[in-house]
């Protein structure tokens, strides 16, 4: 497959891996509803948020939306969007091989971005999340306005879409809702009692290897003898035809002698539209709207020039998801994707660097929890509830000497090693040594006192005690377990030779810990 070759590339491909794992810190005082509320806005650098939030999400985001900067060579009032192309691609490289990490394997990723860098990221995609996971180009209409100052008016962003694994996520995607048009196609002037229905020929084009019994002659009820148009046949053969007629699932007109026409019932067929790659600014709404949107909910300032409209979110979200399910954006900029996912039913993961995390997305997230009714609130019922926990990066797991901070609680490093050992979130309690199975192998974390002794030779070395704690932990989980056990501790206590023949991998921390970062 081509690639795409920039300066840089060969250090940005690695830049990910060399991201230090950082812990997130609570704000309360920014935080609203009760303690269990599953929505995160988290201040800070994405990179660095997306390499804290993988111990836990890892593989379980339904829908990532990210609206990155345009690379436009103009500065925004809230980012720098003047990157020259070689650090435009050094910025998005490390972050979308982080947002594959997060995605389910049904979910998918969908990118905004215009003319300047989107056949750049196209092939950027392609390499990061495989070419046959991409789903569509969507030019979405920004604006219905033409600028008579440029050679050419654009009036379109791009929207690259691209899949985890698109045989999976074509299974779980949903289609629009019906369209006004599509539904006053369906009407029951017959009163079936099935419901509306819509009609269709009862005949096809009289092609090579069509049956000879789907050429007869049908009697209307009126007692007119019909055949087939020239060059046609019917559909069915006669005995099929019949049974159709009997079913009342052949319209002859309402005085009964019209050409026959098949009756689709509404409750029979795809009740949706499949998306096309043209979404239309009446459809989904444009720039202009959705900073009408924002100016309402902060009279008299515009915080972003270009924020997306919600009905354009609530259109992504529609297709790529189901209430309940988990959204990320780590380019957050005005709120727009959580407040569209709040008022959604959807869980979200949001990411914004700048201050206005806290001087304009939580605000706008606060109004919508207050039940404000701008944008999509009135056609979704939106009345108000929810709420978020407010986030910044804190420290790395590691200190300046090397070693594990002090203050890292044993739920946040057993969320670490477990992630790096399997490549999958952790959902233990925190309780136990023992963090859990995977593919015939336990894992498990001696540190800070989790055995409630903090003596040197105590509850964070690998001793017959200790291992025997950990091995009563397996047979309740597991009983007559016979796989592989790798122990993190500060110490083993136990000689090579036992523990190879009790099949024991031990790690010592902080070493066997940094090198996973």
């Amino acid at each position: 497959m081509p690639t795409l070759n920039w300066l840089t590339r060969d250090d940005d491909l690695r830049a990910a891996a060399r991201v230090p794992y950082r812990l997130l810190e609570e704000a309360p005082e920014l935080s609203t509803g009760g303690s269990d509320a599953a929505n995160m806005l988290i201040q800070g650098d994405n990179l660095e948020a997306l390499k804290a939030l993988l111990p836990f999400y890892a593989g379980q985001v339904k829908c990532i939306y990210i609206d990155p900067p345009y690379n436009t060579r103009s500065a925004f009032e809230h980012y720098d969007d003047n990157l020259e192309h070689t650090q435009w691609l050094a910025l998005m490289w490390p972050r979308l091989e982080l947002l594959r990490e997060l995605l389910a394997e049904d979910g998918s990723i969908w990118v905004s971005i215009d003319d300047n860098e989107a056949h750049y990221l196209k092939v950027v995609m392609d390499e990061v999340f495989g070419r046959r996971n991409f789903i569509a180009n969507v030019f979405w209409q920004k604006t219905h306005t033409r600028e008579n100052r440029t050679d050419v008016s654009a009036v379109h962003d791009h929207i690259v879409l691209f899949a985890r694994d698109r045989e999976i996520w074509r299974e779980f995607r949903n289609v629009l809702p019906p369209s006004d048009q599509q539904l006053d196609r369906f009407k029951n002037p017959d009163d079936d009692p099935r419901g509306p229905w819509s009609s269709l020929p009862a005949h096809a084009k009289a092609e090579k290897g069509r049956r000879k019994e789907q050429f007869f002659t049908v009697k209307t009820p009126s007692g007119r003898l019909v055949d087939p148009p020239p060059g046609r046949c019917w559909l069915y053969t006669e005995e099929r035809f019949d049974e159709m007629v009997k079913d009342n699932r052949i319209w002859f007109g309402p005085a009964g002698n019209n050409v026959p026409r098949v009756k689709k019932f509404l409750s029979e067929v795809q009740q949706g539209l499949v998306p096309s790659t043209l979404w239309l600014h009446k459809e989904v709404g444009s720039t202009g709207q959705a900073k009408s949107e924002t100016t309402q909910l902060f009279p008299g300032e515009t915080p972003f020039s270009t924020p997306k409209p919600e009905r354009l979110i609530q259109r992504i979200l529609h297709i790529a998801t189901n209430p309940g399910d988990l959204v990320l954006d780590s380019f957050l900029g005005s709120g727009t994707t959580a407040a569209v996912a709040h008022k959604m039913g959807r869980r979200y993961i949001s990411v914004e660097m700048g201050e206005h995390a806290v001087t304009h997305c939580v605000p706008r997230l606060q109004q919508v929890i207050d039940g404000e009714q701008g944008g999509i609130s009135k056609s979704v019922g939106w009345q108000g509830g929810g709420g978020f926990r407010f986030y910044r990066l804190g420290p790395t797991v590691f200190d300046e000497q090397g070693q594990i901070r002090q203050d890292i609680r044993f739920p946040t490093l057993a969320a670490h090693v477990w992630f790096s050992e399997t490549r999958r979130p952790w959902n233990g309690k925190g309780d136990s040594p023992l963090l859990g199975l995977c593919d015939d192998r336990a894992y498990a974390l001696l540190y800070n006192g989790i055995l409630g002794d903090k003596r040197p030779a105590g509850g964070n070395v690998l001793t017959r005690t200790t291992l025997a704690r950990i091995r009563d932990e397996i047979d309740r989980v597991q009983p007559g377990f016979e796989g592989q056990l790798t122990v993190y501790g500060e110490q083993s206590r136990l000689t090579s030779a036992t523990l190879d023949r009790e099949g024991i991998v031990f790690k010592q921390m902080p070493y066997d810990v940094k090198v996973r970062t």
